[in-house]
């Protein structure tokens, strides 16, 4: 029997309908509850839809093909499930097989590990335009800190319409055919370096919890060394496991160019407007860290362009805004019985006049008592000779994003204490 998406939706009821043999749609996210903890997670951004697009923004062909994602669970356990979202797609997603599997190197699985994933116990799955499902439980040996593959073989017609951009990790896409289960590097003759379609995986873990990292390029690890999982989030998770803190999971909701108050062609939806789906509606989230707003400070002042302009709108923002949009922030946590953490600017060798403008906000932060705590990033990486720059060794190159060593110096100064568990 079909059923159409708008009874089910009238009915709210998390029923699906066969769309064909072997094919299931979902009416609306199957949301995990209870035990269960998101252990790894990215944030989808829409990509530019135009005619001539830069080469950083040309997407791989998949269609008919097997894509090949490495994910790095932070909380390791024995049942899992896969979240995958047709976020900002106008046509149906349509998966026809999916398996995880330790990954064995590159591109490569481990044979011996492949686990068929299913939705409503069928292998294929078909994801209406902006909805989102989770897989059925996945019996596997999850450990935390270890690469696995998450592999899809895509319907003939599909294309990729949204991604995770910087993803800081080599991905893969074979030969046409179905893959999934192939342990071998030889059909994955494509590389990119984006997350598509896969945008959580969480485990059951009784008694544990999820930290979500949430704001713009810094957040996502701009510039740490590829497939070296070296972004701030990523060292705060091996800071935890070195503190036995095996009850917490880390997720990294950054997107690199995004901004607090405004969206952007390119880098996402705006944070306020995103912060519910990509970070609140994880299951066990309990802890936000929130560091954004140098985007919305530099964005204004950065000249229009008559091509695809990235920065646009280039919205005057001031201290002001900034304090109000955090407030709100805030406010959607609060509702939701989440702490949230405020997070300092990072120094960016700011013009005077925007310089004034994240110290005032950087100000606000520490002195408001708006935030539940507050992680002092700008402390950690700030020249003490000249408290607008990033230091010497913490400076990436290009006098904005941290390096590696930066990036770990910012997981050293998070207050566990205030990591909320269950």
């Amino acid at each position: 029997m079909k059923i159409s998406l708008a009874s089910l939706a009238a009915a709210a009821a998390l029923l699906v309908s066969v769309v064909s043999p072997g094919v299931v749609s979902p009416a609306f996210a199957d949301q995990p509850s209870g035990s269960w903890v998101t252990s790894w997670a990215t944030a989808l951004q829409s990509i530019p839809q135009r005619d001539s697009l830069p080469a950083l923004y040309r997407t791989p062909d998949v269609a008919g093909r097997t894509v090949r994602q490495i994910v790095y669970p932070t909380l390791g356990g024995s049942v899992v499930r896969v979240r995958v979202s047709n976020l900002y797609g106008r046509t149906p997603l349509v998966i026809e097989a999916m398996a995880i599997a330790p990954s064995a190197g590159g591109a490569a699985a481990s044979e011996a590990g492949v686990v068929s994933v299913t939705f409503g116990g069928r292998p294929a799955v078909s994801v209406p335009p902006g909805a989102a499902l989770d897989s059925d439980p996945v019996h596997i040996e999850l450990r935390a800190h270890k690469p696995y593959a998450i592999s899809s073989y895509m319907g003939p017609g599909q294309t990729v319409v949204a991604w995770h951009r910087v993803s800081n990790q080599v991905d893969y896409v074979s030969r046409p055919g179905d893959h999934v289960a192939d342990p071998s590097i030889a059909a994955f003759t494509q590389r990119f370096t984006q997350y598509v379609w896969v945008t959580g995986l969480a485990v059951e873990a009784p008694g544990a919890s999820t930290v979500a990292a949430i704001g713009d390029s810094i957040t996502d690890g701009m510039r740490s060394t590829l497939n070296q999982n070296r972004r701030w989030p990523d060292a705060l998770a091996r800071r935890l496991a070195q503190s036995q803190r095996s009850d917490l999971a880390v997720i990294d909701l950054g997107i690199s160019g995004n901004r607090l108050l405004n969206d952007s062609p390119c880098y996402g939806e705006a944070l306020e407007r995103r912060f519910e789906r990509d970070a609140l509606a994880h299951p066990g989230v309990r802890t936000v860290v929130l560091l954004i707003g140098v985007n919305d400070i530099n964005f204004q002042a950065m000249p229009a362009r008559s091509a695809l302009d990235c920065d646009f709108p280039h919205a005057h923002v001031d201290a002001n805004d900034l304090i109000a949009g955090y407030r709100r922030v805030i406010a959607q946590a609060h509702g939701r019985g989440v702490r949230i953490l405020g997070a300092t600017l990072t120094p960016a060798s700011l013009p005077p006049e925007r310089e004034a403008i994240r110290a005032a906000v950087n100000q606000w932060i520490r002195s408001s008592r708006a935030f539940d705590g507050v992680v002092d990033f700008d402390a950690a990486l700030r020249d003490p000779a000249d408290p607008t720059r990033l230091r010497h060794e913490y400076d990436s190159g290009d006098h904005i994003h941290p390096s590696d060593a930066g990036y770990a110096a910012m997981a050293t100064v998070v207050p566990l204490e205030a990591l909320a568990g269950k």
